[in-house]
């Protein structure tokens, strides 16, 4: 796996624009990793399960195919509950942060 430089943390930490918003089951509009975190902090079981279950993981597929963090979208495909899915989200901003210098 490559390393992550700079540049490349920026890109993966920046907003998205409005057209490629995740628009969550419970009304929220998600345009970074970090407002998907603070989302899964509060999110109910119902909602993460309308958007990660058995058949589709729409977190996943955001973050690969709009935000580009491969590596992210793995761990949220793992991920069985809102809580286990916001600490993998934070960590990888912690590790994207640190990036920035």
């Amino acid at each position: 796996m490559p390393r992550i430089q700079r540049h490349d943390a920026e890109k993966l930490l920046a907003s998205v624009p409005e057209a490629y918003a995740f628009r969550c089951h419970d009304g929220r509009l998600l345009r970074t990793i970090r407002d998907l975190a603070e989302a899964l902090t509060t999110m109910t079981d119902d909602t993460f399960a309308y958007h990660a279950n058995e058949q589709k993981n729409d977190f996943g597929n955001w973050v690969s195919d709009v935000i580009g963090d491969q590596k992210l979208a793995r761990d949220l495909a793992r991920s069985t509950t809102p809580t286990q899915a916001a600490r993998k989200v934070q960590d990888r901003i912690a590790f994207l942060s640190q990036k920035l210098g």
